[in-house]
């Protein structure tokens, strides 16, 4: 046996999906986002009930009402985890119970780009699951121990994430609602709107891009939705771009986000920073300190 390198060659070659999430306040047009997919390659995984914003788009869907069909449409679309043992969920038992009810897997090879509407429901229903199980029971009592039901949804949520995560040719798209709150210290902070806190500290590790929909203005004052793609923005919305291809605004476009993402790599010289940062300006009588300069003692 060989051992199981991967060359760059292969890497570069290989047909590797996208993933991300895109957050955005209620009503800001997230899941009309749809009718920037092809219909014909694209699996609506349905948990909003909300489709009266895509009536007339001609795509397939899949609406699941409970925890355990999240879970069970996770392992038919992604296939089994090889390193489970049969008793857990997304194993190769868990797979092939599922394709003995639903069919042969192969009906979702047609499919390039499944579009999850919402995470704050999927993180809901996973919630009330939890709830009835053995762990957020305490063993001494038998009454709810909420930090029980926490800690299952946590990994429960990090699991059917991550799954998804590892469907290798097909690009798995997350929408969830962004909430506004203030801290602390009065300053606005934005949060992804998912129960728990360890899914919406872990979620942006998980994919590859993390969006923000808002609505932005120009400098005339006229408002337009956008894409927020990089970390560092003005606005401290939740973003990440690993591609390194995308612009701080993007134009609220999947299907032609995703080309854009896809396109040609850019050398790390031209998208990554390597100098000093700017300093912000300075007291007239202090004159900035030149940090390239060697210090001087005397």
């Amino acid at each position: 046996m060989t051992l199981p390198i991967i060359s760059a060659d292969q890497r570069l070659a290989e047909n590797r999906g996208i993933k991300g999430v895109i957050f955005g306040k209620s009503g800001i047009g997230k899941t009309s986002l749809l009718w920037t997919l092809p219909a014909t390659t694209t699996l609506f995984f349905d948990l909003e009930a909300g489709d009266l914003a895509i009536e007339g788009w001609t795509g397939d869907s899949i609406r699941p009402r409970t925890w355990e069909e999240c879970r069970d449409f996770a392992v038919f679309i992604g296939g089994p985890n090889p390193a489970l043992r049969d008793d857990q969920v997304y194993s190769q038992a868990h797979y092939n119970a599922v394709c003995a009810r639903f069919g042969d897997a192969a009906a979702i090879d047609r499919y390039e780009t499944v579009f999850i509407d919402s995470i704050t429901v999927a993180g809901r229903l996973c919630f009330q699951w939890c709830k009835g199980q053995p762990e957020a029971f305490s063993d001494k009592t038998g009454k709810p121990d909420m930090r029980g039901a926490y800690g299952l949804h946590g990994r429960e949520m990090i699991a059917w994430l991550t799954h998804l995560q590892h469907t290798r040719t097909k690009n798995v798209w997350f929408v969830g609602i962004l909430d506004e709150k203030l801290d602390d210290f009065n300053r606005k902070v934005f949060q992804p709107q998912i129960d728990g806190s360890k899914t919406g500290l872990e979620l942006p590790g998980i994919v590859d891009e993390v969006l923000t929909m808002a609505e932005v203005k120009d400098e005339a004052g006229n408002a337009s939705r956008a894409f927020i793609c990089q970390t560092i923005n003005p606005w401290s919305y939740p973003a990440k771009d690993r591609s390194g291809r995308l612009a701080l605004v993007e134009e609220p476009h999947l299907g032609r986000l995703m080309a854009k993402i896809r396109g040609p790599v850019m050398p790390a010289g031209e998208r990554l920073e390597f100098g000093l940062p700017a300093l912000p300006a300075t007291d007239t009588q202090s004159p900035q300190t030149d940090l390239n300069k060697e210090p001087h003692h005397g």
